[in-house]
């Protein structure tokens, strides 16, 4: 899946193609960019085209849509406003095959949260699990998994917390920064499993 979505979009790409790094290495890596002019961008800017909004948790009412600034805050933010959550579309999930990305601190267990929907099929269920397992130690990490058929789309839920590079001071982008690291990571090995 991972492999047609990257030559997809590199084929509709006008001129130079812009990767970012993730994207770059995996293309070199899948032999996608012989006579492909490609430039690396830089991280700053993998979300700035993202469609940003804030919600209420317990309603789901809607607070406001946000710049691509916000995600300049730190994490915290969410400790501070512990009612809210955010949401974010971005054509990088979309790539990979994730649905837009939520963020929250979780009230009960105050890790924060990730939550998302992954569009693969029902029989990745183990090479998903094992993923996550074996990529999510450390304190506060956990996951909740779950198939929804009637959509035909993995219910994901983990703990930010424990990622190799979580910090209590990142900012709401290098969170999803780790974020889209991982679930490339995820997708990758699933297609190469």
């Amino acid at each position: 899946m991972l492999k047609k979505q990257m030559e997809k979009y590199i084929a509709s790409q006008k001129g130079i193609v812009q990767l970012h790094k993730e994207e770059k290495e995996y293309a070199e890596r899948q032999g996608l960019l012989n006579g492909v002019q490609v430039k690396q961008t830089e991280p700053g800017v993998r979300f700035k085209d993202a469609y940003i909004e804030r919600g209420n948790k317990e309603t789901d009412e809607f607070l406001g849509e946000e710049a691509f600034e916000f995600l300049s805050q730190p994490i915290g933010y969410f400790k501070e406003r512990n009612n809210e959550f955010m949401y974010l579309e971005s054509k990088w999930f979309e790539l990979i095959g994730a649905d837009a990305v939520s963020f929250e601190k979780d009230d009960v267990f105050g890790t924060y949260d990730v939550m998302l929907g992954l569009k693969f099929q029902k029989k990745y269920d183990a090479d998903i699990r094992s993923f996550l397992e074996e990529n999510l130690k450390g304190e506060g990490s956990r996951f909740d998994l779950m198939f929804d058929a009637n959509e035909g789309v993995w219910s994901l839920n983990f703990a930010l917390n424990g990622f190799d590079g979580y910090k209590e001071d990142l900012s709401i982008e290098e969170a999803y920064h780790l974020i889209y690291g991982f679930l490339f990571g995820l997708v990758e090995s699933i297609e190469n499993r």
